[in-house]
């Protein structure tokens, strides 16, 4: 039987020391149990169900590995411990996936990490805002959660009949509604001609916050993010690649036409650590969904995604 390599391999400037370390050097598995303490996890969701069931391209339950690769070579600027808790496979029975990841996701953050999701379509985002819920319950009643999502997209869709890629934050909104809380939603980047009329019109119903591509420029977002952010105790971000522009990001089932500048989101993530260690909200997870490697032959998807995930780490701990 052959076994596929490590995706954690890469470069060694052994002459460097530890001044010279790389992702691959520094990552370790993570035990059964997450041992506690200030870290930073990756867990994957490796799924492209919710993209079958939303009439997208398949392809995005390669994402995972194909992050790890991309990361495995980047250089290492942070201080924190890197654990990585593995993939959360998906078969036909995507709510039972999305559970597991949930679970697993909620075990590290008990444990005090960072979690970073890696997608895997954006199914992950229904899995991801479960983990965080499921830790916040456990830490006491009425803890209030917002989403940021850096999105082409609302992803409000409604399950048509089942839920899928499409529909993560319309199951979010239904959550709230059941817990009798707001629903906290910032949609930045979407793109007009990507997003029906009933979208739009639902965005309203549900009180979404959002933000259009073409308006997603200098600091136009600083004021609009201040003010959501205050409103919270706790958030999670989440970046949908086809949200850039497709020559910088091929590898997705939807690409979205201008897209938004991946400097600009850079700087917005610094922003928003800023402003949460500012304002005390905790920034529990963040995510990279729909990335499909076989869209995306010479891995630039891939590089942007793995860049958007060292920057979380980075805008968190400033």
């Amino acid at each position: 039987m052959i076994t596929e390599p490590s995706p954690w391999r890469g470069r060694v400037d052994s002459e460097d020391g530890e001044a010279g370390r790389r992702w691959h050097q520094v990552v370790e598995m993570a035990p059964q149990h997450p041992l506690p303490g200030p870290a930073n996890a990756l867990l994957g969701l490796a799924s492209d169900r919710g993209v079958r069931l939303n009439k997208g391209r398949p392809g995005a339950a390669g994402g995972p590995r194909a992050l790890r690769a991309a990361l495995a070579n980047m250089a290492w600027h942070h201080e924190l411990p890197l654990f990585d808790a593995g993939d959360i496979p998906v078969d036909d029975d995507l709510a039972t996936g999305q559970s597991a990841y949930a679970a697993r996701a909620a075990q590290h953050l008990d444990a005090g990490h960072f979690v970073v999701g890696l997608g895997g379509g954006h199914e992950i985002g229904w899995a991801s805002y479960q983990g965080c819920r499921r830790h916040l319950d456990g830490a006491g009643a009425g803890q209030r959660l917002g989403i940021v999502n850096f999105d082409a997209h609302f992803d409000l869709r409604l399950p048509a009949p089942d839920p899928s890629s499409g529909t993560p934050f319309y199951q979010a909104a239904r959550d709230c509604e059941n817990r009798g809380q707001p629903f906290d939603y910032f949609c930045l980047g979407v793109a007009p001609t990507a997003n029906t009329a009933a979208l739009y019109r639902r965005a309203e119903q549900l009180g979404a916050h959002y933000l259009g591509d073409l308006d997603c420029r200098g600091e136009c977002a600083t004021r609009p993010l201040e003010r959501f952010l205050a409103q919270l105790d706790a958030l999670y971000v989440t970046i949908c690649l086809d949200v850039f522009p497709p020559a910088h990001a091929p590898g997705v089932s939807a690409p979205a036409a201008p897209g938004v500048d991946p400097g600009w989101v850079l700087r917005t993530l610094s922003q928003i650590g800023r402003l949460c260690r500012r304002l005390d909200v905790r920034w529990l997870m963040a995510d990279v969904a729909e990335l499909s490697p076989p869209l995306d032959p010479d891995g630039r998807t891939a590089r942007l995604g793995a860049r958007l995930v060292d920057a979380c780490l980075a805008a968190r701990r400033g």
